[in-house]
């Protein structure tokens, strides 16, 4: 196993959420109400998943082996990462914010609420694409396999430091649950390099 495999797989995790996500901001628009419950289990779901399991393993262990092997952050692909990353996280505090907002606010909150889930959805959904498809394969190509193996263990570091035991399969088996409650199949979630196209 390399570690852009664990990546890649955490991608699929992260994709059935954005598919719950998609469909939480249609049935917001369309009801006028926000499944406020859901909402925060998403946001739970992408801070301690998404940002502190896997953008921890990608900031923290697979931008800096690439940029030691050339790869320049300033202009170079690891810096688009890194501020896109910064960007899904805006959308986040958005999406926050907007649920705190609508007892007092409903109609904004609504609305900030469903632009902001819109926009991290297509956001991430593209961002995987780029380092599912580019990011990846450079870094298949250029780590050397016994530096691999490394990362490899750095990863199930970050796993213990970021994150905890068994947190992991918590929010994979909260995924599942958000799936099942949205009624979203498995085999129907868009797949990362529908959304990515090489210009």
């Amino acid at each position: 196993m390399k570690p852009t495999d664990i990546l890649r797989a955490e991608h699929r995790v992260i994709e059935q959420v954005l598919a719950v996500l998609e469909k939480m901001a249609t049935q917001a628009e369309a009801s006028k109400s926000v499944d406020v419950e859901s909402a925060r289990q998403v946001i739970d779901f992408i801070r301690h998943f998404a940002d502190r399991c896997h953008h921890a393993k990608e900031e923290d262990r697979l931008f800096p082996a690439l940029e030691a092997r050339g790869f320049p952050r300033q202009g170079g692909p690891t810096g688009v990462m890194l501020a896109e990353h910064e960007m899904g996280r805006e959308c986040v505090r958005d999406m926050d914010r907007a649920l705190g907002e609508l007892d007092h606010a409903p109609e904004a909150a609504l609305s900030t609420f469903v632009t902001a889930a819109r926009r991290y959805v297509a956001l991430l959904r593209e961002h995987i694409g780029k380092e599912d498809n580019v990011l990846f394969v450079l870094a298949e190509r250029t780590i050397e396999e016994d530096a691999q193996a490394q990362l490899l263990s750095e990863f199930e570091a970050v796993e213990k430091e970021h994150v905890g035991e068994h947190v992991h399969e918590k929010y994979v088996q909260l995924a599942e649950s958000l799936m099942e409650r949205y009624g979203i199949d498995k085999q129907s979630i868009p797949r990362s390099g529908d959304f990515f196209c090489c210009h």
